[in-house]
């Protein structure tokens, strides 16, 4: 058996930290330890037999544990956060921010203790005020401080210029900008398949279309499940970022990071171009924007700026 030198701890066993054990697992990267509430670890335990009982079939040897002891974090290279309340449908992201703050700020204490090293990766909502939270509470450093945005947005946007088009969406290349909400900033004027920008192949009104299933697309699947919200797509975006952070990939991703002026944005995690190695958020790539691009992202800095004011 593969003995494991390498820690992922998972905060928050529920669909999208279920879904990040099995993708952990299925590619063999590290060992996975999953912190939960005492009263679901029977729960979190049984999920994590399950997906090792795939081991024989994937030939895979992932030990994965459930704990609610967070000193059982210890040593791990990467600590990804789930936890907190789902969206429902009806719900905005910012409905669950004074719920889920609270959450973020037992969380950030905790891993500051037992992971002070780690590269946190956050996906609770809204995402961008709790990546704040968390860096405000943990005090730890900004490269080490990720938030789950533009990677999932940009994956949608992605997605729907290939359903689109009908050509492969291995072929195209697009990103969103901004917070991860309905202000979101997918950018038309770079997005190509193939290298072929979208206007030769869609009309107007098809990319605008497109724009807004993208901005829209994290609550029509929560109106399509009617109880829960998307897990599997975030789950496949935060490993884009996880993947690149341990194996110095440095991809470029746009993520939830904190902005001290680039793009005009002070002391705010906000969805930019970031660049992912080894040495977590390495850099934030600035390029040049339009005005309409430009006051779009100053629009989302200043209601990003309302809900810091929150914290």
């Amino acid at each position: 058996m593969r003995v494991h030198t390498r820690k992922i701890a998972l905060i928050g066993g529920g669909q999208i930290g279920s879904a990040l054990a099995l993708l952990i697992s299925q590619k063999d990267h590290a060992e996975v330890v999953i912190i939960d509430l005492p009263q679901a670890i029977d729960s979190i335990k049984g999920k994590a037999l399950d997906i090792m009982a795939m081991r024989p079939h994937a030939g895979v040897d992932v030990p994965i544990t459930a704990s609610s002891d967070y000193s059982d974090i210890a040593g791990a290279e990467v600590v990804i956060i789930t936890a907190g309340v789902p969206r429902k449908a009806g719900m905005t992201r910012n409905d669950l921010l004074d719920i889920n703050l609270g959450v973020i700020k037992s969380v950030s204490k905790e891993v500051a203790k037992h992971a002070p090293n780690a590269f946190v990766v956050l996906s609770t909502n809204p995402v961008d005020t709790m990546c704040q939270a968390f860096h405000k509470y943990s005090g730890m450093d900004k490269s080490q401080i990720i938030g789950l945005s533009g990677a999932l947005d940009s994956g949608r946007f992605r997605l729907f210029i290939a359903m689109k088009t009908g050509i492969s969406a291995k072929d195209v290349s697009c990103m969103v900008m901004g917070g991860h909400g309905p202000t979101m900033i997918p950018l038309t004027r770079t997005a190509t398949v193939g290298g072929i920008p979208i206007q030769t192949l869609l009309s107007d009104q098809q990319i605008e279309e497109i724009v807004q299933r993208t901005r829209d697309a994290g609550s029509e699947i929560v109106n399509l499940m009617g109880n829960g919200s998307a897990y599997i797509s975030p789950a496949s975006a935060i490993m884009e970022m996880v993947v690149a952070y341990l194996y110095n990939k440095k991809r470029l991703i746009a993520s939830s990071v904190l902005c001290e002026g680039e793009y005009g944005i002070d002391n705010c995690f906000i969805g930019v171009p970031c660049i992912i190695g080894a040495g977590g958020v390495e850099k934030i790539v600035e390029m040049e924007l339009n005005k309409t691009e430009s006051d779009q992202l100053q629009i989302n800095y200043r209601a990003l700026q309302d809900n810091i004011t929150q914290i």
